[in-house]
């Protein structure tokens, strides 16, 4: 018995570390399999991480956009509301994508059509294809889409800052310049992204311009400080009216702008724009006085020399001005139509033609009628004004009563920008030079040739001058004709600032003869002073009065001058027989 319990007790100590061995050999195998599983999920944890983040940065690399081009959003452009037009526009500009900028451009070429149903077309030559689809269709009984000035200039303005992020600097030059023109805020986005990756030092600071024109009502009161400051840096005139709204009040008192720095800075670059727009304006007035100056001594010139010669007041001068001025129109025309290559130099035949036939008219006046009355100026003011009114009736029927065009030549078209708002025309500048070139030429013929000396001795002391052995009446004669010939010139230059015409003289008759008074009768300086200071006292007085009540102001202030000085400002040197 003690035996086999003995035996009994070794069997079952046996079987229980056969279970123990086994269940330790299980849980094994099944720790190893639960790791081998854990090792596997990890690895696919892992690569589905890095799926993930390759996918993300694909899509980080991806461009942007809003959302495909849909028909509900280019249908408000077929409509009539042009508010609705441009928030659709608002939406293409944000979209961007190549339908979004093929549909702009057509919007900026009027090539795109709207249809009964709804549907945006782009016309294609002959035919028409879906904006949105871009699939061929029939343009059928498809109408333009119509856009106001507003609208064109805000898909312009989205079509040159597409142009922003252009690889071409030259490109990236003309969009800034075209946004320039029409800043639009709109387009802040894009000028901002431009601005942020712009390395060329001049767009650099263009982009900064543009962006400040489009960022003065930005609701960062720092970034519309910053703006102000940029826009009134720029000194151009044309920023008054974005400057203007920020330092005005509402109707109830109030100012738009509600940071008092921001209009500061607004004020004080409107008071430097004033003060360029002022100095322009000053020197604008002065140009235009030397100009009508110019025109003005071409046609006294010669007066003075006539006048103060042989003291004819002669009516008929002005008339000398419009043969100088057909004469050019004539050689013109010839020039034109037998060699038309040298078209461009065609003042330099016109310029002699013009003073030898005015010159030739002059002369045979004189002759035939003039020598007949000296001595008796009412019968010779009266036969001059006769005579005006024949070479005017004259000039009708040879040319006709309508004005007649002298083109400029290429070189004397368009003009130079010397300030903000002020252009000198090259016609102009041309007159006035030319104008001072015919004045130091009379000037060497009165002072330096035989001809001159004569005419200063007759001038001076007719009697004697005649009894040293001067011929007076071919003095006479001499210095008419080379007075009219100097009017010639005057109309030469005339006819590249007008129309030509009949009655081109009568309108500066008058003011000749003002000039010749004011001046001093004879007198070369005094008929320069006095023609340049007709020209500027006009011009300065119009802008208040206009022209007819400063022409009448000039009359009354020389009237007033006479009065107190009859000699004019340069009064004959020496003793005179006749005085």
């Amino acid at each position: 018995m003690p035996c086999f319990l003995m035996a009994s007790r070794l069997l079952a100590r046996f079987i229980l570390k056969i279970i123990m061995a086994y269940s330790l050999s299980t849980l094994a195998s099944l720790a190893a399999r639960s790791a081998d599983t854990l090792r596997g999920l990890r690895g696919r944890a892992r690569r589905a991480a890095a799926s993930w983040a390759l996918g993300a940065a694909l899509a980080a690399l991806a461009p942007v956009s809003a959302h495909a081009l849909t028909a509900a959003d280019v249908a408000p452009l077929t409509g009539d509301d042009f508010d609705a037009k441009s928030a659709a526009i608002d939406k293409l500009i944000a979209n961007h994508d190549a339908p979004s900028v093929a549909l702009l451009k057509a919007l900026s070429e009027d090539g795109a059509l709207a249809t009964d149903s709804g549907e945006v077309l782009i016309q294609d030559n002959d035919s028409a294809r879906d904006a949105v689809t871009g699939k061929t269709v029939a343009a059928g009984d498809a109408q333009p889409i119509t856009l106001n000035n507003l609208l064109r200039s805000k898909v312009a303005g989205a079509l040159s800052g597409l142009q922003l992020d252009s690889a071409d600097p030259a490109k990236r030059a003309q969009a800034i310049a075209a946004l320039l023109k029409t800043p639009d805020p709109s387009m802040k986005p894009q000028i901002d992204a431009a601005r942020a990756k712009e390395t060329d030092p001049a767009l650099k600071k263009r982009l900064d311009t543009l962006w400040a024109m489009t960022a003065l009502h930005d609701s960062d009161a720092a970034k519309r400080l910053e703006a102000v400051t940029l826009v009134a840096a720029r000194r151009d005139l044309e920023m008054y009216e974005l400057l203007r709204p920020l330092v005005e009040k509402k109707p109830d008192g109030s100012f738009g702008e509600t940071d008092a720095r921001v209009r500061e800075a607004a004020q004080q670059g409107i008071a430097a724009l004033d003060s360029i727009q002022r100095r322009s304006e000053i020197a604008g007035t002065l140009f235009a006085g030397l100009s009508l100056g110019s025109v003005l001594l071409l046609a006294a010139l010669g007066l003075a020399i006539t006048y103060g010669l042989i003291g004819v007041i002669n009516m008929a001068h002005g008339e000398f001005l419009m043969i100088g001025a057909y004469a050019t129109y004539v050689v013109q025309n010839l020039v034109q139509r037998y060699v038309p290559g040298a078209f461009d130099w065609y003042p330099l035949i016109a310029v002699p033609a013009s003073f030898v036939v005015a010159a030739l008219v002059g002369i045979a006046l004189e002759r035939l009628v003039l020598k007949h009355l000296y001595g008796r100026p009412l019968e010779t003011l009266l036969t001059t004004f006769g005579i005006s009114l024949i070479l005017i009736q004259a000039t009708r029927m040879l040319f006709g009563a309508q004005n007649v065009q002298v083109v400029n030549p290429s070189w004397m078209s368009g003009g130079v920008t010397v300030m903000q708002n002020l252009i000198l025309p090259y016609n102009r500048l041309a007159i006035l030079a030319f104008s001072l070139l015919v004045v130091a030429i009379a000037w060497a013929v009165l002072t330096k040739t035989r001809l001159g000396l004569f005419v200063r001795a007759v001038t001076q002391n007719r009697r004697m001058a005649a009894c040293v052995g001067v011929k007076t009446a071919y003095v006479d004669s001499y210095a008419f004709a080379f007075g009219a010939g100097i009017a010639g010139l005057g109309g030469c230059a005339l006819s590249q600032i007008g129309n030509v015409g009949p009655d081109l003289g009568q309108s500066y008759i008058i003011d000749s003869f003002m000039a010749v008074v004011l001046g001093g009768v004879g007198q070369l300086a005094g008929t320069v002073i006095g023609g340049f200071g007709l020209g500027l006292v006009s011009k300065a007085i119009e802008p208040f009065w206009g022209a007819v009540l400063a022409k009448i102001a000039v009359l009354v202030l020389i009237v007033l001058f006479i009065q107190k000085r009859p000699q004019g400002m340069f009064a004959l040197k020496g003793r005179s027989a006749e005085a």
